[in-house]
């Protein structure tokens, strides 16, 4: 059995989660809060994967605490992923400490936004956004899925 590691993004423990469980509803050993839902998560190089192939569309911030863009817009990916729980999962990706994934996907600037879903990107945007924008954009870009 395989299982990836994360970090909840409540209390910050680390949890194990087995790959064949990320499509449910995981929470955290320590507090009891959900793991992959509701604040966006950490991705690392170990989780990433195979959260992004689950059956739930993802959607990816590429950033770095350096960028003033990406840390103003924080709140609105934040307050996005609150908004829709269990409907969509968020993953925010330092792209300073995640470098592999950054070069993986070709991240040329920052934010970068995408989403995906079953592994599959259905949509990228470049900057960020206010959050009537970026909410009608991935509205927008969930409706293929």
């Amino acid at each position: 059995m395989t299982s990836i590691k994360t970090r909840c993004p409540s209390c910050r423990a680390m949890n194990r989660v087995p790959t064949e469980r990320i499509s449910e509803l995981p929470v955290c050993g320590k507090c009891k809060q959900f793991l992959l839902d509701g604040l966006p998560v950490e991705g690392t190089v170990d989780n990433f994967q195979a959260i992004l192939n689950s059956d739930t569309p993802v959607v990816v911030d590429f950033w770095a605490p350096w960028c003033n863009p990406c840390v103003g817009f924080a709140p609105i990916f934040e307050q996005t992923a609150q908004e829709r729980l269990r409907a969509v999962r968020f993953i925010k990706i330092d792209t300073e400490a995640q470098q592999t994934l950054a070069a993986q996907f070709q991240i040329r600037s920052i934010p970068t936004v995408m989403v995906f879903h079953r592994g599959q990107r259905l949509n990228t945007i470049n900057g960020a956004l206010p959050y009537s924008q970026f909410n009608a954009w991935l509205d927008e870009s969930l409706k293929s899925q």
